[in-house]
């Protein structure tokens, strides 16, 4: 199982991550994992608007599944049924967007272990034929911030901060938008509630890490924002067309 880690993950993500520091990184660390994420999120990029899809049909689907648990009231056991036969009468999966998160697990984990080793000739070891060992790696980034250091030392505050802040507006934009008189749901509040604990969660784990994964998950967020537009705006104009469609044939 860990042959597989580094042969699948580990290896492949120090080899690119090497390889955009030599290139168009300009040998600086910091640019080289802001490319390697952007990299990262270009192929998940499917995987993520399958999810925004999804949770968009879950939008949706909210009014159905309070008129069936109301007309269930009192009765948990139907309620989870009826809720389930929804799910599956229009192919929506309740949990799907947890796959991204365990996507990224092993490449957060393989980002802290690069950031942790010395960069020695044996971590270079791991490199294809094509990918040349840098002389001297230097993990600065701007000048002030020291990536390999924990995310709470000096100037990395200012990337932690960053990181928390990009992950609120990630999670304001996903939630749905509220109309006048509608009534909140019990799913929609917790929703709402967690845009404010989400950044704190995300100070609460990154403290301990490098400044390397801080970076990467601002970068993260920052690009999926950028995602999340590009999909809503996407999925915006496809309704707007069917709507025209369905106008025409009556």
């Amino acid at each position: 199982m860990i042959e597989l880690y580094n042969n699948l993950v580990h290896e492949p993500l120090l080899n690119v991550l090497i390889l955009f520091y030599n290139t168009i990184a300009f040998q600086n660390f910091g640019l080289a994992i802001i490319f390697l994420t952007i990299f990262i999120r270009i192929i998940l990029y499917p995987l993520f608007q399958k999810n925004v899809r999804h949770q968009n049909e879950m939008q949706k689907l909210q009014p159905k599944i309070r008129k069936a648990q109301e007309a269930h009231k009192g009765n948990r056991e139907k309620q989870a049924q009826v809720t389930m036969e929804l799910y599956k009468e229009h192919n929506v999966k309740p949990f799907s967007g947890i796959l991204i998160l365990l996507v990224q697990m092993p490449v957060i984990i393989a980002l802290f272990q690069i950031a942790q080793s010395s960069f020695t000739p044996e971590t270079f070891a791991e490199l294809y034929s094509f990918v040349k060992a840098p002389i001297d790696l230097n993990t600065s980034f701007l000048g002030l911030i020291n990536l390999k250091e924990s995310s709470i030392v000096g100037n990395n505050f200012i990337v932690l901060i960053l990181a928390a802040l990009a992950q609120y507006f990630q999670a304001k934009l996903s939630l749905p938008p509220q109309k006048p008189g509608h009534e909140v749901s019990r799913a929609e509040k917790i929703g709402r509630q967690m845009v404010f604990i989400t950044p704190g969660f995300t100070i609460v784990v990154l403290a301990g890490l490098p400044a390397t994964v801080a970076l990467y998950w601002l970068t993260t967020s920052l690009v999926t924002i950028i995602q999340q537009k590009v999909i809503n705006k996407k999925i915006k104009r496809e309704h707007g067309e069917l709507g025209n469609i369905r106008e025409k044939n009556n």
